[in-house]
């Protein structure tokens, strides 16, 4: 106890005092004053109790004969003696100063980090792969893929690193995890979908990433429309806007977001008015002009719009603006690498064929076959329900050859594992059943991917 005085080791002064009582650190706070969380760190050796104001009071406190005692006592003999004789007290210990080696070793753990920029690069490789790979393998095939990378990037997190490495794996752990999100929703798991988006979004927000949380909000926006909750989807896609509504991510949440959803729940004007927001942004912004990826979390380019807005034209039963759509970006679509557009495109162009007056039920019917003899691409959400919807609203021409061929051809198609289990968890939504504008459209347009049969690829 002497030696620790001395050595204004406090810590262990305490220590030995609450083994000799049984004190708990509780009643020691009570007697010094000191909070429990300090005693606790004195005790563990982390810190030091240096300030004279406060170790005055400790040894008063507890009594500390003077003769023990490191620094004279106010009101105690030796300072009482000192004043009399007119002699200063004896210096106050000072703690000894650090060696520079000892200095070197803390800088050195201050800065260590588990991750270089060569790990780092190698990382971002890895999201971007998964990005360029994921409409030819799809969501089956790349989530293991995706989970590793997460996993990978979480074992960085837990070590240490500076802060500007730190941001960086909080923005790689953030894409990483809303690519998981994505492909989830794609694949049907909509409970797995929103936890991941929520863990995406926890990790965006801590390094103030704000064109990531607008992308994860558009892809919870698409989770919630897939899943039928289309005032939800609605509610992401404005939560995602509210942020920025002039960035380039909002057309995202315009055209795939609100315009959809707003489809789906009949609201004409509010669905034109999101997709001409979407359409002014893409004119204001340098997008790009051909058939972006579905997954990336790069802005829209104006194909991919268009698509959408062909979608959004399905829900409202607008077929003469869904064969104008798909006539727009009709080459991009054919040249594109995306199964999945090629596919959606021609459902939403077989699906409006049905509407009007002058609906033309085989043409829609060969339309769909061709994307089941096709394959679709690797097997997601969106084109089996859509496919689904496709035969639902022929059902009211059940008899005819063309439809039942159909039927047995999407029966076929939907009984592979994959594609079994989706078709499960797809929610199909009724058929167009009216028009706002002439069927005839769909009659005199040249033969390309929407209209004529003969020159779809297989």
């Amino acid at each position: 106890m002497t030696a620790a005085l001395a050595d204004w080791d406090f810590g262990t002064a305490f220590r030995l005092i609450r083994q000799v009582t049984s004190l708990r650190q509780e009643d020691m706070s009570v007697i010094t004053g000191l909070s429990q969380s300090f005693l606790s760190t004195l005790e563990s050796g982390t810190r030091r109790l240096l300030n004279i104001d406060k170790i005055i009071p400790v040894l008063e406190r507890l009594g500390v004969p003077p003769h023990l005692a490191p620094l004279p006592v106010p009101g105690s003999a030796a300072q009482n003696r000192s004043q009399a004789s007119g002699t200063p007290p004896a210096l106050l210990p000072t703690p000894g100063w650090e060696s520079p080696l000892d200095i070197a070793k803390r800088l050195n753990a201050t800065m260590s980090s588990n991750t270089d920029p060569a790990t780092l690069a190698v990382l971002e490789q890895g999201v971007a792969d998964l990005v360029d790979r994921y409409e030819t393998e799809g969501p089956h095939r790349l989530a293991p893929q995706a989970v590793d990378l997460r996993n990978f990037i979480q074992c960085r997190l837990d070590g240490r690193q500076p802060p500007h490495q730190r941001e960086s794996l909080f923005r790689l752990a953030a894409q990483a995890s809303g690519l998981l999100g994505y492909m989830a929703v794609n694949a049907g798991r909509e409970a797995v979908a929103e936890a991941y988006c929520k863990e995406a979004e926890e990790l965006a927000k801590e390094i103030a990433d704000l064109e990531l949380i607008m992308w994860i909000q558009g892809t919870r926006s698409l989770n919630a429309y897939y899943a039928g909750h289309y005032e939800q989807a609605v509610h992401w896609a404005d939560a995602g806007l509210d942020i920025d509504p002039d960035h380039p991510q909002a057309i995202r949440l315009q055209s795939n977001g609100r315009a959809r959803a707003l489809g789906k729940l009949g609201d004409h004007s509010g669905a034109e008015r999101a997709i001409a927001a979407a359409e002014e942004l893409s004119s204001r912004h340098l997008v790009p002009a051909g058939l972006t990826s579905c997954i990336s979390f790069k802005p829209y380019g104006m194909a991919r719009t268009l698509a959408n807005a062909a979608t959004v034209h399905v829900s409202l039963a607008n077929a003469p603006r869904v064969l104008a759509y798909a006539d727009q970006i009709d080459e991009l679509v054919e040249q594109s690498d995306s199964a999945w557009s090629q596919a959606l495109v021609r459902l939403d162009v077989a699906t409006a064929l049905l509407a009007g007056p002058r609906p033309d039920v085989e043409h829609a019917m060969v339309l769909g076959r061709q994307v089941l003899e096709a394959g679709g691409g690797p097997p997601i959400r969106s084109v089996v329900q859509r496919a689904g919807e496709l035969h639902a609203g022929a059902g009211r021409w059940h008899d005819l050859p063309a439809v039942r061929e159909y039927g047995d051809a999407l029966h076929s198609w939907q009984s592979a594992p994959q594609t079994r289990d989706l078709a499960k968890s797809a929610k199909m939504t009724r058929p167009m059943v009216q028009t706002r504008g002439p069927a005839d459209a769909a009659h005199s347009r040249p033969g390309r991917i929407s209209s004529h049969p003969s020159t779809q690829h297989h």
